[in-house]
């Protein structure tokens, strides 16, 4: 019988993801604590796509991580439209992830910046600068990026709510350190 719970490595996988894509987020406001050529600024942005790197292996990771060993079968109570619905809203939130990733690299390039990530390595952008180019990812990663949340956000509540009024084991498969009813 096939176990009700995530695997340790697809929870902290999980989680990790989640709190690098609020870190992200959070950076991109670094405007609004630092003036236009403040040390700190540049600082945000490096952190930024250091943790961008970071998150774009994690995102590959858990996606390996997917395939290899699958998912915990949804509760038999859920509906057929539930389960597409649950299904659908995964689907989504990963190509949001590959998206959002995919789309910060190409931003960074087309700027006419390198990636590097904390300043262990630098990977040389491979193309020509193009701003005008730059500047519709830069609308495309900000609009991933602001659908991640919400949609994120719907997962969230979708949990709490097989949690507390459904009262299956939706969201404490997923919860660290403990496993499913």
């Amino acid at each position: 019988m096939p176990s009700s719970s995530y695997r340790p490595i697809q929870k902290a996988l999980h989680w990790a993801i989640f709190l690098l894509v609020l870190a992200c987020y959070g950076l991109t406001y670094n405007g609004l604590f630092f003036a236009k050529g403040d040390p700190g600024r540049a600082l945000a942005w490096w952190s930024h796509i250091s943790l961008g790197l970071l998150l774009t292996a994690l995102i590959a990771a858990r996606l390996v991580a997917r395939l290899a060993l699958g998912t915990p079968p949804l509760p038999s109570t859920m509906s057929g439209a539930e389960m597409a619905m649950a299904k659908g809203a995964h689907l989504l939130l990963y190509l949001l992830m590959v998206g959002i990733v995919g789309l910060g690299i190409t931003l960074t390039w087309l700027r006419g910046d390198a990636l590097t990530f904390f300043g262990l390595f630098t990977i040389p952008a491979p193309v020509v600068p193009d701003r005008g180019l730059a500047l519709l990812v830069k609308d495309a990663h900000e609009l991933c990026a602001d659908a991640i949340l919400v949609l994120a956000g719907l997962h969230a509540v979708a949990a709490l709510w097989h949690h507390y009024v459904r009262r299956d084991d939706v969201l404490t498969r997923m919860l660290p350190g403990r496993s499913a009813r």
